[in-house]
């Protein structure tokens, strides 16, 4: 069981106070759930008429359902001196759930506050006790689950989503209230340190956010030395976001201009080139509240995640929009390198595999149809074509031989899947330096792939550096199976951040951004 909502019931616990707690918030050792207080029994029959009265809940019919029976309908959030503090925990952060990026509004939430602002000496009924334990589904599903795995799909997410019981975790809380306190585990780290960009994005939308940015009529760019009224609006936009530490209030493109711009582009995945022109003017144009929306969207996509895929220190992951892989071992960073995806025909796909064996001077089995719609017509116009492209006949289909021009390269990374998606080396290295890397058929071309070998190969003794050199250029091809396989993890992020909530934005490149946001802000 994941315990991320653990973790964010203790957050809000030890930041925020609300006025129907009797108790400090991070003070849960003497809250007690005592199953002998739970005397009070109700008619089952009435739960039917609960979602007759209150409609928008009945998506959690189901569990709700499931936890009554297992309880035999007994009060579970009163006692006979009326709401017991658990239930008020919950509540404190069912009030700060926008906290979590999650827009959604809690339905019926007059009737929920009356509830607990006005509970002393309240006889419980019915639709009281099912409408706090709806509240919980209700908290439990959009902070800690998200979109169900429909939704996510819809988005092109396809990596596997953990399952998880709301009624077995509810049961697990209760008997044991002092578990909010604890911080064992979270969600993958990326949530929390998004939490906290979110944070610093709506305080500097409450201050105001930034003006739009224009160049002056017939300037096409600016550069160091440069001097206009354009670099006072940068310089205020800077500041704003907290990439520049204070305005000069000066109107040239100075030295501390030129390296708060390049640190910008650097942290965004963007190509310095230290102009002010309208490209970077687009991106420092966009508001304050779509980059809210960017972040919330994307902590929507940690959700999917399964912490589990950390827990043992060692995975490969590539966020497509960043176009980046990263290799974890032993729970550190062994290696970052560039990467290019797939192009907008042939997207990446976004799932999960096990790395199981390394190709070295690997041929290339041309899919079909790329054969349909490239090589046959080149073959058509020109009859040296597979000739000149290190090209062979192999049965019904075309491979490309090893070497050095391989569209491979020279070693693959294999992981096993329907999708036919891998890892592999490239000898097109100029694409690395573009700014925008979607130029392949769907796999995934990784800049340092010999240095990703020798990462994976290091504790390996049938392996040095020298072997896998030899190897990579031999011209002969040749599998070796890893001895432990490698998870890999191919998603799409299109906003990360730091420790600290320093958060970089990527490039939108499938245009999946707004979907997601609408299916988040519909929900």
């Amino acid at each position: 069981m994941k315990k991320v909502f653990i973790h964010i019931m203790i957050a809000f616990m030890c930041s925020m106070a609300v006025v129907s707690c009797k108790k400090k918030e991070n003070d849960l050792s003497d809250i007690k759930v005592d199953p002998e207080d739970r005397v009070i029994q109700f008619d089952s029959t009435k739960v039917a008429g609960f979602f007759t009265k209150y409609p928008d809940y009945k998506e959690y019919e189901t569990e709700i359902r499931q936890l009554y029976k297992k309880h035999d309908y007994h009060y579970l959030w009163f006692d006979k001196k009326g709401v017991i503090e658990f239930a008020e925990a919950v509540f404190n952060q069912v009030n700060q759930i926008s906290a979590e990026g999650v827009p959604a509004k809690l339905p019926y939430k007059e009737q929920i506050d009356n509830l607990f602002y006005e509970n002393e000496n309240k006889d419980p009924d019915v639709n009281s006790e099912l409408l706090v334990s709806a509240m919980y589904f209700f908290y439990a599903k959009n902070v800690y689950q998200g979109l169900d795995a429909n939704k996510s799909k819809q988005t092109g997410w396809y990596l596997p989503r953990e399952k998880t019981s709301y009624v077995a975790y509810l049961d697990t809380l209760m008997k044991d209230p002092t578990l909010l306190k604890k911080d064992d585990s979270e969600m993958i780290p990326q949530y929390y340190n998004l939490k906290k960009a979110l944070q610093k994005y709506r305080e500097i939308e409450k201050k105001g956010g930034w003006q739009k940015i224009a160049l002056e009529e017939g300037v096409k760019s600016l550069k160091p030395g440069d001097s206009s009224s354009t670099i006072l609006q940068v310089r205020k936009r800077l500041v704003a976001s907290g990439d520049l530490s204070k305005d000069s209030g000066s109107n040239v493109y100075d030295e501390e201009l030129v390296k708060a711009i390049t640190a910008y582009e650097v942290k965004n995945n963007q190509v310095p080139d230290k102009l002010i022109g309208p490209n970077l003017i687009k991106d420092l144009n966009i508001s304050v509240q779509d980059r809210i929306k960017t972040i919330v969207v994307n902590m929507e996509r940690c959700r999917w995640i399964s912490p589990n895929f950390i827990k043992g220190g060692n995975y490969i992951a590539v966020n497509i929009p960043s176009y980046k892989v990263r290799y974890i071992k032993d729970g550190k960073l062994k290696l970052v390198s560039n990467v290019v995806v797939g192009k907008e025909l042939h997207k990446t796909v976004v799932f999960s595999g096990q790395m199981s064996y390394l190709v070295f001077s690997p041929y290339w089995n041309i899919p079909r149809s790329i054969l349909e719609k490239e090589i046959k017509p080149g073959i058509a116009k020109n009859s040296n074509y597979l000739a000149q492209h290190n090209m062979e006949w192999n049965g019904n289909s075309v491979r490309q031989k090893p070497g050095p021009t391989n569209s491979l390269g020279l070693v693959k990374f294999m992981f096993p899947n329907s999708n036919n998606i891998y890892l592999h080396d490239s000898p097109a290295k100029g694409l690395y330096n573009k700014e925008s890397r979607a130029f392949s058929h769907g796999c995934v071309r990784v800049e340092k792939a010999r240095e990703l070998a020798n990462a994976i190969l290091e504790d390996d003794k049938n392996w040095n550096s020298k072997k896998i050199d030899e190897a990579m250029n031999s011209g002969t091809e040749k599998n070796y199976s890893l001895k432990k396989k490698i998870p890999v993890y191919i998603a799409y992020f299109t906003a990360a951040a730091d420790e600290n909530g320093n958060v970089s934005f990527y490039e939108d490149v499938y245009k999946r951004d707004d979907r997601l946001a609408s299916l988040l802000y519909k929900s």
